[in-house]
């Protein structure tokens, strides 16, 4: 059993959970979004708070910062940029509207197996804590204290090339232009919510003619609920493969953009790995015991947290599983492969470390009261950000991990920022 973390530093200024955490590409700032309906800007030399970004109406549900912008969307329907100096709100993207607000709107059946009754955790996806044990969730929905229920209609957005995409409860997907504001583009055909989405761009497609007409635009892959992932051509809005074989909702989704290849995570508790060129589903990886939450995809490898309370170690080209992370009391719900260790967050309310290679658990990160919702590792210091309310700065220094492998080639299909650095001027334990 791996021992305790130091922590460095406990950020309490949200008055509310905080559903995401995003770290800038630079690596100098952090962005958390809060069920108070504020977004703060962290930076991540002293772990101060140097800016609050107030606006929506509603609760945010994610958020994603970029070196020079900060992008936010909330249950207010927006999405809003913001100076990431001044704090000052640069433009609203509106156009999504809400289909999905309360439990009874979004029946079980949809999101989950008939007879499967399973508890499970969905982050940064469907925010709001606890109908009946911290860190866990029934049918996709939290319940705050006062017992309100509510799903967000806002679930996902990424920039890439200039642009801005968001995913939605409405059923659409759509592309904005990041300086006017303006929407370009919507992609309708889901039946259900779309929950999570990634983008290839057009240089990191195959040169053939047919590809280049279909592709010009480059594609977005998107997961829904309806059980489906849907392909993109962003250029024209139309379908280019559906993406059928999960008989669950599709949860999260990671892409591959050298080989073309998407791997998705659903509540039938499989992950396949799909071409989104021709639409044929590659292959199934077939031993978790429960939904698949969260994934990670590391020098061709496939990491997946789970309801079963295990992460597991894939190989990408084969579907093998060759490690299996336990010590989890609850659901898996963060991922953060860094420097030859695997962190984990949990709907225990702690971060665990594991050696990637042995699959050895080195330390236990304890001190949130809730789920953990989002964590992320930059230098020497791992952040974490909780239902709780908190964004904690723990110490990672003494970790023996694998030696780092070479960086993964960068591609702009990221679902958000997950680079990292070293820390200008690292934090000393309290």
């Amino acid at each position: 059993m791996g021992g305790g973390g130091s922590a460095l530093r406990v950020c309490a200024d949200h008055r509310g959970g905080i559903n995401w955490l995003s770290l800038s590409p630079d690596g100098q700032r952090l962005l958390t979004g809060s069920e108070d309906g504020t977004a703060r800007l962290w930076s991540t030399a002293d772990g101060q708070c140097c800016a609050l970004l107030q606006g929506h109406e509603s609760y945010v549900t994610f958020c994603q910062l970029e070196d020079e912008a900060a992008f936010t969307c909330s249950a207010d329907c927006t999405i809003r940029r913001w100076d990431v100096l001044t704090g000052q709100c640069l433009q609203v993207y509106r156009g999504h509207t809400s289909i999905v607000n309360r439990l009874k709107t979004l029946h079980p059946q949809k999101l989950f197996n008939p007879g499967q009754d399973e508890r499970v955790v969905l982050p940064y996806l469907l925010p709001r804590p606890l109908p009946t044990a911290p860190g866990e969730l029934l049918w996709g929905c939290w319940r705050d204290p006062s017992g309100a229920s509510k799903l967000g209609p806002c679930c996902r957005i990424l920039v890439a090339n200039n642009q801005l995409f968001s995913s939605s409860y409405d059923r659409t997907a759509r592309v904005w232009s990041v300086d006017k504001g303006q929407m370009s583009q919507e992609f309708r055909g889901h039946r259900n919510c779309m929950l999570t989405l990634a983008y290839s761009a057009p240089w990191d497609l195959p040169s053939t003619p047919c590809v280049e007409e279909a592709a010009a635009g480059g594609l977005l892959v998107t997961g829904s609920t309806d059980g489906t992932a849907k392909v993109w051509q962003v250029a024209s809005g139309c379908c280019h493969q559906t993406l059928r074989g999960h008989t669950g909702a599709v949860l999260c989704l990671v892409l591959d953009t050298p080989s073309h290849t998407a791997f998705t995570g659903s509540t039938d508790a499989t992950i396949r790995a799909w071409d989104i060129l021709s639409g044929e589903q590659l292959r199934v990886f077939r031993e978790h015991q429960g939904s698949v939450i969260c994934l990670e995809l590391v020098n061709r490898l496939v990491y997946s947290g789970s309801a079963d309370r295990t992460v597991k170690c894939w190989l990408a080209d084969t579907g093998e599983c060759v490690r299996t992370f336990t010590a989890h009391r609850r659901n898996v719900s963060a991922l953060k492969y860094h420097a030859g260790t695997l962190f984990t967050g949990s709907g225990d309310a702690c971060a665990r470390a594991f050696d990637a290679q042995s699959g050895e658990l080195r330390r236990v990160f304890r001190g949130h009261t809730f789920i953990i919702n989002c964590i992320q590792v930059h230098g020497q210091v791992l952040y974490t950000a909780s239902h709780d309310g908190a964004l904690r700065l723990w110490d990672v220094r003494g970790l023996r991990g694998a030696p780092r492998p070479p960086p993964p080639t960068r591609s702009l299909s990221r679902l958000f920022s997950n680079k990292v650095g070293c820390a200008a001027a690292p934090l000393q334990p309290a």
